[in-house]
């Protein structure tokens, strides 16, 4: 049951519905939202978690777009080849189990919405440091905040019906509310105490020795294209604040979707420049983004730096593959597919990329996970054709991606949504934090070049996570 109401009405509304599905043979899913104001969602979330939640939290500062999400109402969880088809299942029957009132007129977002991610690899995910990220996981939380230009909407999710204890989910719900802290983010400490280590997983070398043998591969014909990627560990003398991260990240990076998916143990952390997909109604949009080049502070350096990027050949080849898979991927699906004419430059704190949007008018009702599913992984992240780049992955690569460059955001009620690529990310354990950052790799690459160019790529989130 969903209606919009006065915060002090949420918790009635939420046990009137409790007490109504008790008697039905399953489990029917509750919720209440409220308009609210000057609360900020994301500072909410991290001043209001518990130790034993999960928590989400998304910003796209320069859209006026903010979600932060609190606890486990309902989540689900699978692997394998089939888990986007899976996760997409289990959020809509869960959805047709309830009961709405008053839901029309909620800007995407508000209301009942799912939040989390999906490993880069079907089976991703496995080694001991993303042990609390399953390979696809979309959680319905029990609390939500969503603030849409000026509109903030505050949601409460429960589980009813058989088997439940409803008095202690209605006392579980009433804390949250009540516990909900208004605070804002805390400030970076810029001179925190101690030395941070760096070091590279694998010797960077041995990067360049694997851009060497995708090189002789590709030019062997076996491919068009792979990504390579490298790991960075962060060994800090204290536990990282991911709230004072998250606040300067989205203060450093406006045009970017930043995100934090957070568990017990661990939190997956970003600044993406990167949509995957985003779903109203019968429309899709997403961005082919792939070939990258530096800023630069003087104007006219950074100019010049951008359009030798959109007249390089080797870049725009590499970009061509990206816009040309996602098109054919999407055309079968849609009754129209429209990429912008010509590439351009989407410029972000330290660095620029090629960037051509994509717009495609959907011919049947395909949920945002759906829409993700069908488009992981894009050849920006992954290579041309992708059974083959991902043999390749696997044997030149040396890591475990987990979370980094998958798909990671969020779906509403009417299954609307957005997906980012989990780029530009780290993922932070108590003093330790990985850093990930890979390349697109053609016939003209060249190996030190290659492994220069993961540099800027790092710098996204080093400066915050180095002290």
């Amino acid at each position: 049951m969903t209606v919009q109401l006065e915060t002090d009405d949420v918790l009635a509304v939420i046990a009137d519905g409790l007490d109504e599905v008790a008697d039905r043979d399953r489990r029917t899913l509750v919720s209440a939202t409220a308009s609210v104001s000057e609360l900020d969602p994301t500072a909410g979330v991290f001043a209001t978690r518990l130790a034993s939640d999960r928590w989400f939290c998304w910003e796209e500062p320069e859209r006026g777009f903010a979600l932060g999400a609190l606890g486990t109402a309902h989540e689900v969880v699978s692997r394998g080849p089939q888990r986007f088809a899976d996760v997409a299942r289990g959020c809509l029957e869960l959805g047709r189990d309830r009961t709405s009132s008053g839901e029309e007129g909620l800007p995407a977002g508000a209301g009942p919405v799912w939040t989390g991610g999906f490993a880069f690899a079907d089976d991703g995910a496995a080694t001991p440091s993303w042990s609390s990220f399953p390979p696809a996981l979309m959680v319905l939380p029990e609390l939500s905040l969503c603030r849409s230009g000026d509109a903030t909407h505050l949601t409460l999710n429960a589980i009813g019906g058989p088997g439940v204890d409803k008095d202690r989910v209605f006392d579980r719900l009433r804390s949250r509310l009540v516990g909900l802290d208004e605070a804002s983010l805390p400030l970076l400490d810029p001179d925190r105490l101690g030395h941070t280590e760096i070091e590279s997983v694998r010797p960077p070398s041995e990067f360049e020795s694997s851009v060497s043998a995708a090189v002789s591969r590709i030019r062997e014909g076996e491919l068009e294209k792979v990504v390579l990627a490298r790991e960075v560990l962060l060994r800090a003398p204290a536990a990282y604040d991911v709230a004072a991260v998250f606040g300067a990240m989205r203060e450093l990076f406006p045009a970017c979707f930043c995100f934090c998916v957070g568990t017990p143990e661990a939190a997956f952390i970003a600044a993406s420049p990167e949509l995957l997909i985003r779903r109203s109604g019968a429309s899709a949009s997403t961005v082919a983004l792939a070939g990258s080049a530096r800023r630069s502070s003087d104007p006219a350096v950074d100019d010049h730096i951008g359009e030798r990027l959109l007249q390089s050949t080797k870049d725009r080849s590499e970009h061509e593959i990206v816009a040309r898979r996602i098109v054919r991927r999407l055309r079968p699906h849609s009754v129209w597919v429209e990429p912008a004419p010509e590439p351009g430059l989407v410029k972000i704190a330290n660095i620029q990329h090629l960037a051509t949007p994509i717009h495609a008018q959907l011919a049947d009702p395909r949920s945002a996970v759906e829409l993700a599913g069908m488009l992981h992984p894009t050849p920006a992240i992954g290579g041309e054709p992708w059974p083959d780049a991902a043999k390749l992955i696997d044997e030149l690569e040396g890591m475990d991606r987990g979370w980094y460059a998958g798909p990671i955001g969020w779906m509403d009620a009417t299954e609307d949504g957005e997906f980012c690529v989990g780029i530009r990310s780290a993922l932070v354990r108590d003093r330790e934090a990985h850093l990930f950052a890979g390349n697109g790799i053609v016939a003209d690459s060249d190996p030190a070049a290659e492994l220069a160019e993961t540099e800027p790529k790092l710098e996204a989130m080093l400066p915050l996570l180095s002290g």
